[in-house]
């Protein structure tokens, strides 16, 4: 192994201790977060538990939201033996998935700019270094792959894919373009049919882009690449369908893929300008930089458009443009929004942020003096975010996170300040912006050097206030699930009424009948604990086995003072911050429930088919 070599191999090795860090850094250190995680989390362990590995069942409940990559991950993670000895609150497993693909992610880009700088670099191993850290510190990727969800492991499959896609076009090797559609197939598994969109267009983009769309079919091969993505992705989806028919092609395609798309689906409604939000968001507070990169990126594609002269191993700008531009223009028509949906760009933005640096060359397209502009203009908002989270600790009137509106997180912004997070935080960022206007005082920018108490900052900071989250949010509930099924008498049936917490299904690993706080709520539940049948569970006439003449109720503090609820005269077993835990009598509850019936005309809605139920 020569010296370059060993060296690359030292670039790599710190960028995976950097990732290790940042993404595994007491990753389990707090429980899941309501709600979609603990859907995630319950449907994977049920699959561990049950040795069903092919449908998604969350509480009893068949969960086609999103295809099994993300299950079968965590899954196994639940099958280790002595999982729970290491794993006690359950959420390492869930989110390790997330974390390992994310850090993947970070390596394939740090090897791609190792492999092949681009024109102009200055310091091709750190620019490497940058674009890795530029990635991982993305606000957007360092929450999503600390929760447990699917949508990191979309990013990274769909990341990953296109970094081969682009590798296979400058350097074509025998074979080589089959990885890259593999490695697609893994996304459609992990999200579903978006991953080849988004791909697609971004290759189409491209290729306008570079002037070169035949060699991209050429090398690429689409027609046999796409074969082999469905190969590999397609049989699920077919067995999937042989056997749950077409409530598995109403629900996935229909309602999370087709209706998400056409309109808007849970009240995710935004305006035409919210992903250029989030790309401002997600890259803070490099976002100067990454404009900066985009403007420039947009004069070269513009001068290649004429001249055609861009080679192959110099395209890698031109290449993440056109995937951020796919992904921004795909997601701005969808009728559903959601930030989630921007981060398969951030690879792309950590590229063109970590080329910025390169930018004070002869041949940058601007004079030095706009790069300097924008250079300050980052550091200036490092500058500002610091001030931001310092001012509270010596002025409590100055604190933003009083605006923090919810029940269950009354004393958060208190505790933060308390904690010594935010003066923590505001003294990393404070030492970056230092660092920052000092570089470019003597115009020896390093963006480097600003990236290392960032660092700092996400471990002081932004992890720890997970676990203050936790505290405040969700230990209240694992308490009262604990609780819940120690009480629990023999086949008695647990609900939750007013605030919904799928958590509660998961640490009780019980069925829980969910309902809100309204009178056809209550008269829902009376007929549900009778008639409705779930997978391992089914409801039963009081009397008859199985069963129970009583019901346990986790309820939040103001449904339980609505009269309606109060008519059950319930006994009380506990309180668990805002939640009570009530032992509700069966009879009483049908008899305030025909009552109901009578006098306001309700006809129950539960057996109506809703793919959002659980």
């Amino acid at each position: 192994m020569n010296t370059s070599m060993k060296y690359d191999l030292k670039v790599l090795l710190y960028i995976a201790l950097f990732g290790l860090i940042l993404f595994f850094w007491g990753l389990g250190d707090s429980g899941l977060i309501d709600e979609t995680p603990a859907k995630f989390a319950s449907a994977a362990r049920s699959m561990s538990v049950t040795g069903n590995w092919l449908t998604p069942i969350s509480n009893g409940i068949t969960r086609f939201d999103k295809p099994p990559l993300i299950y079968w991950l965590m899954g196994l993670m639940y099958s280790i033996p002595g999982q729970s000895s290491w794993d006690a609150l359950g959420s390492l497993s869930a989110r390790m998935p997330s974390a390992i693909s994310s850090l993947l992610l970070m390596l394939v880009l740090g090897d791609t700019l190792l492999r092949w700088p681009q024109k102009n670099t200055l310091a091709p191993k750190r620019t490497a270094v940058v674009t890795s850290l530029a990635f991982a510190m993305s606000p957007f990727v360092m929450i999503w792959s600390r929760i447990a969800v699917s949508d990191a492991l979309l990013c990274s499959t769909l990341g990953v894919g296109m970094l081969f896609q682009w590798r296979c076009y400058v350097k074509p090797l025998r074979n080589s373009w089959v990885y890259a559609w593999i490695i697609l197939a893994f996304g459609v598994l992990a999200k579903g049919p978006v991953a080849i969109v988004l791909m697609l267009f971004s290759l189409l983009l491209f290729g306008i882009f570079q002037r070169d769309i035949g060699r991209l079919i050429l090398v690429l091969k689409p027609g046999y690449g796409l074969l082999i993505t469905l190969f590999v992705s397609l049989p699920w989806f077919l067995a999937e369908y042989l056997i749950e028919g077409n409530i598995f092609l109403q629900s996935f395609f229909g309602y999370h893929n087709f209706q998400r798309f056409t309109t808007v689906v849970n009240s995710h409604q935004e305006n035409i300008f919210f992903f250029l939000l989030m790309l401002v968001i997600a890259s803070i507070p490099f976002s100067p930089l990454l404009f900066l990169g985009i403007f420039n990126g947009a004069i070269e594609i513009k001068d290649n458009l004429i001249k055609g002269n861009n080679k192959p191993s110099d395209s890698l700008l031109f290449f993440s443009i056109a995937w951020l531009l796919a992904v921004f223009l795909f997601f701005t028509i969808s009728g559903t929004k959601l930030p989630s949906y921007w981060l398969p760009a951030t690879p792309a933005a950590a590229i063109i942020i970590g080329q910025a640096e390169n930018y004070k060359t002869k041949q940058f397209k601007y004079p030095p003096l706009i790069y300097k502009a924008f250079w300050n203009l980052t550091i200036l908002t490092i500058f500002l975010i610091s001030i931001v989270l310092l001012l509270p600790t010596f002025n409590s009137d100055l604190s933003l996170l009083d605006k923090i509106n919810d029940n269950e997180m009354r004393n958060l912004s208190t505790d933060i300040v308390k904690s010594g997070i935010l003066l923590r935080g505001g003294i990393c960022l404070l030492i970056a912006s230092i660092i920052g206007f000092y570089s470019s005082s003597f115009s020896k920018t390093n963006l480097l050097n600003i990236q290392i108490p960032i660092l700092l900052f996400n471990l002081s900071t932004f992890v720890p206030l997970f676990g203050l989250a936790d505290v405040h949010r969700q230990a209240s509930l694992r308490e009262a699930s604990k609780v819940m099924v120690n009480l629990r008498n023999e086949n008695e049936s647990l609900a939750m009424v007013g605030i919904n917490k799928p958590t509660v299904h998961f640490y009780t690993k019980s069925i829980i009948l969910y309902e809100n706080n309204t009178i056809k709520s209550l008269v829902n539940l009376s007929e549900r604990l009778e008639l409705e049948k779930r997978i391992g569970w089914e409801g039963s006439e009081i009397g008859k086995s199985p069963g129970s003449d009583s019901v346990l109720i986790l309820i939040d503090q103001n449904t339980s003072e609505l009269q309606h609820w109060k008519k059950l005269d319930p006994i009380e077993l506990g309180r668990f911050g805002i939640y009570n835990l009530w032992r509700v009598d069966r009879l009483k509850l049908n008899e305030i429930s025909n009552a109901f019936k009578q006098e306001f005309q309700i006809e129950t809605d539960w057996q109506k088919y809703d793919p959002e139920r659980y």
